[in-house]
């Protein structure tokens, strides 16, 4: 072997790798294009009305490229809901480790979050009640929705745990002041969805702080 030839040799598993990261990349941001895609038609035609052909056209792809990726309508619609799922999660965990050490801070940052436009968007929350409206016919559905809340159930009632005993509060129970937190929230979701106009987020960061004082006045003025 000469020493060109070796130099090739030397090169080819390094240029191999990088062509099979391209790869990997590529489908990666393929996939996330058809699941772009199908939130878009998800929201605007509804969950029933999508079809592999209308998130083929919205993603300007043939129909066999989603099949390829996702295999039928189903996985595609379980893919989109953990997209959706995880995509919250991460936001959650972020906003948790930024929010310091103090538990009323990080009750306040995660209420917030819920309030922020990245979360309350009119073809994410479309997206996320099309899901809800399904769960209970499809245990696909509901395992994902389940996994998602009880972890936001354990990190809120973690957090009011703390709160009541830094202030000694008597009578509060850390699950209903989460129960209370998360059905005020989905509330002000679907008032986003339904009244986009008249929807004021401040105005609903307003009310749930309100909430939050009634609950720990020692904790919230």
């Amino acid at each position: 072997m000469n020493e060109y030839s070796f130099i090739v040799w030397q090169n080819r598993p390094m240029a191999a790798t990088a062509k099979n990261t391209r790869r990997t990349a590529s489908r990666e941001q393929r996939r996330q294009q058809l699941i772009n895609a199908a939130m878009k038609c998800i929201a605007r035609k509804g969950m029933s009305s999508t079809s592999i052909g209308d998130v083929a056209k919205e993603a300007g792809l043939s129909q066999g490229i989603i099949n390829l990726h996702f295999n039928s309508k189903d996985n595609l619609l379980n893919e989109t809901l953990r997209h959706l799922a995880d995509e919250y999660k991460a936001r959650f965990i972020k906003t948790l480790e930024k929010s310091g050490p103090d538990a009323a801070d990080k009750l306040v940052a995660l209420v917030e979050l819920d309030l922020r436009p990245s979360i309350i968007d009119q073809q994410k929350i479309a997206v996320w009640f099309a899901f809800w409206g399904e769960v209970k016919s499809r245990p696909a559905y509901r395992k994902i929705c389940d996994e998602r809340d009880q972890y936001y159930d354990e990190v809120i009632e973690g957090l009011c745990e703390t709160i009541i005993a830094e202030g000694n509060y008597q009578g509060i129970s850390a699950r209903s002041v989460g129960i209370a937190l998360n059905s005020i929230t989905n509330g002000m979701w679907l008032s986003c969805l339904v009244s986009p106009r008249t929807f004021d987020r401040d105005e609903a960061m307003t009310a749930l702080t309100d909430l939050l004082h009634r609950y720990f006045p020692k904790h919230f003025s």
